[in-house]
């Protein structure tokens, strides 16, 4: 038996909009409906019973924390310094020691807290090799869509760490998406959360909202009107909300305090949003308790000393980001340099002459591919390859 779960992506309206006004687009994904019902009854029997109390050594739960940085310009490569200080508005969002937090409306201070949960780069990896915390990793996808292919070095993106010790955050060039989490519950090889490159560092709050998600927050308005979003001290609201209100908006009923369209889970505008709620708190650390589902994170050496030093191999981006053909004109031999992009290995070349009739064909077996022309006849040809995506090589050459 399966059960439909909503994904949540954000829904960029344009690039220079990142912190402006978000649309909501929510296909379905498959989970498991057992996985679901015993998450969800874990968190409501743990609630009832211990409230956000989490027993750990430190009241403060450490989250060790990758960033897969996939780039294919070089300015979708992202500094230390865009890190850190993407990290930083996180950790203060979550601590709720942000400024804006003077923002919040009186009738909601009594509600908002310190989540005592924070994230730090790792600094030791699955093999207990030393780390920044940053992979960066060149890809020849200019942009990708919210279908888990970034999350896979098959598909030219990056596997995650063990999701059981790290969470994994992917960074890349989303287009029209600013950014969404997994769906807890899910895959394990799969769990982590996507932001693009132009919803990520200093100041924004995509991360944020993701992070809630990742840690079992729904939406305010629990995804349909007047919903729920199965913690009690976050009034009930027709819808998302956009841009920045100020005053009261009352949706559903709620006429005592209106909807609290300046919490995390709500579509406001970043500079709009502050709290999350005592209640939201006791939802995500209860994941974290013996038997919840992100309770080892609790036991990850990602932030231990590592044990092991060694200098990481260093990113190795192409030289050029297209098909490069040379020498041309040629003699006996030309070489087909696809270093951008791997996944022209085992396509076939095809050359043709001007007549279009195939003279010639080379499979491609190497990232830099020789081709051998010494038997062909002195003229022009055409060279022609495709790959399933449909990115296509044509090009023409003189043999001498």
């Amino acid at each position: 038996m399966k059960a439909l779960i909503t994904v949540t992506f954000f829904i960029l309206l344009s690039s220079s909009q990142v912190t402006a006004q978000r649309k909501c687009f929510s296909p379905a994904t498959s989970i498991s409906a057992q996985n679901v019902h015993a998450i969800e009854n874990f968190t409501n029997q743990y609630i009832a019973t211990n409230g956000s109390t989490i027993v750990t050594e430190s009241a403060i739960i450490r989250i060790p924390v990758v960033i897969h940085n996939l780039y294919h310009f070089p300015e979708e490569k992202i500094t230390d310094a865009q890190v850190a200080a993407q990290l930083e508005t996180l950790n203060k969002s979550f601590r709720r020691q942000h400024a804006d937090t003077a923002n919040t409306p009186a009738h909601f201070k009594s509600l908002a807290a310190d989540i005592e949960i924070e994230f730090h780069l790792a600094t030791s990896d699955p093999r207990k090799r030393s780390t920044s915390g940053i992979n960066r990793k060149y890809t020849p996808v200019k942009s990708w869509g919210p279908d888990d292919k970034m999350k896979m070095a098959a598909e030219t993106g990056a596997n995650a760490w063990d999701t059981k010790s790290y969470l994994n955050i992917w960074v890349c060039n989303m287009e029209n998406y600013a950014g969404y989490a997994s769906v807890i519950g899910g895959p394990a090889d799969k769990d982590g959360i996507v932001i693009s490159t132009t919803a990520f560092g200093d100041g924004f709050k995509t991360l944020v909202h993701e992070a809630g998600h990742w840690l079992n927050l729904k939406h305010l308005w629990g995804d349909e009107y007047c919903g729920d979003d199965g913690v009690a001290d976050t009034p009930k609201q027709a819808d998302y909300t956009v841009g920045c209100p100020t005053g009261i908006r009352r949706t559903c009923g709620n006429t005592t305090t209106g909807d609290m369209y300046m919490n995390y889970m709500d579509f406001t505008s970043d500079e709009c949003v502050n709290l999350f709620t005592e209640g939201q708190k006791a939802r995500m650390r209860a994941l974290f308790a013996n038997g919840g589902i992100r309770n080892s994170l609790l036991s990850s050496k990602g932030l231990d000393v590592p044990l092991i030093f060694e200098s990481p191999l260093p990113d190795e981006a192409p030289q050029w980001l297209k098909p490069n053909l040379y020498p041309n004109p040629a003699t006996t031999s030309m070489t087909l340099d696809l270093s951008y992009d791997a996944r022209w290995i085992g396509k076939t070349i095809f050359i043709m002459n001007l007549s279009g009739q195939t003279v010639m064909t080379v499979a491609i077996t190497a990232k830099v591919q020789p081709i051998n022309i010494s038997r062909l006849q002195p003229g022009m040809y055409f060279l022609a390859t495709k790959k399933e995506d449909g990115e296509s090589i044509n090009q023409k050459f003189i043999k001498l």
